[in-house]
């Protein structure tokens, strides 16, 4: 079953909904085809007997520059969440897959103390600042959970770490009656890259002949978990293994 933006993937107390958050176009000096690409921006409402938790917020307030180099266009935050039916009051907490302006947006106008899980050294990179927009870092009574590695939110509920992107990157396991869902963020961009990685890492374990392409190592953790759906946060496209 695929997880559409209009479709739980169970009914009932455990469900993840993908959330429309908007696009942006990536600049053709971004892209490698000489082209510009319109991308979208996705977050997903998990809904559990413990809460809901919002993974990333959106495209947040940039200045001109930024504007101007990717031409976003936003969905409001609270709008994606009322056709879910759920206010912003209701999120008992936001994992970020990491602090660039495209997924923290909506951070600042979450319920005052609502904590934001993010990994220690993309919290430390963010403040340093020249990484993104720095009112979408620290607000007034923004409440970080600052993660080393691996940490399990809920019973079910997993950060992953998935380094690349940016080193502090993380992931979501997300374990569901019908369903193991990985809620990969950008820890790549597409769902044909994530497949390629997992076609490189069978080439190098059934030893195929060299040169190989490399493939990230926490995909060894990822293979371990097992997910049976990967969702990613600038593609629609859903991964599944091809068991």
């Amino acid at each position: 079953m695929s997880v559409g933006p209009h479709t739980p993937t169970r009914t009932g107390p455990f469900t993840t909904r993908r959330l429309d958050l908007g696009s942006f176009v990536r600049p053709a000096s971004e892209t490698g085809t000489g082209q510009p690409r319109v991308e979208p921006v996705l977050g997903y409402l998990v809904r559990r007997p413990e809460g809901l938790l919002l993974f990333d917020t959106g495209i947040g307030g940039g200045e001109p520059q930024t504007e101007a180099h990717y031409r976003p266009r936003r969905r409001p935050l609270a709008q994606a969440l009322a056709a879910a039916e759920v206010d912003l009051a209701d999120v008992s907490v936001v994992v970020n897959c990491h602090l660039h302006f495209d997924h923290c947006g909506g951070n600042p106008l979450l319920a005052p103390g609502t904590p934001i899980l993010v990994q220690r050294t993309e919290l430390a990179r963010a403040r340093r600042g020249h990484y993104t927009l720095d009112h979408l870092v620290d607000f007034p009574e923004v409440t970080y959970r600052e993660v080393e590695g691996e940490l399990e939110v809920w019973p079910g509920v997993r950060i992953i770490p998935t380094p690349g992107h940016t080193a502090g990157h993380q992931s979501l396991l997300v374990e569901q009656p019908d369903a193991t869902l990985l809620l990969a963020g950008q820890a790549r961009d597409f769902a044909s890259e994530f497949g390629s990685d997992q076609l490189a890492r069978q080439a190098h374990r059934d030893a195929v002949d060299p040169p190989l392409p490399h493939y990230p190592g926490w995909l060894d953790r990822i293979a371990e978990l097992a997910p049976d759906r990967v969702l990613f946060a600038h593609d629609a496209a859903i991964w599944e293994p091809l068991d």
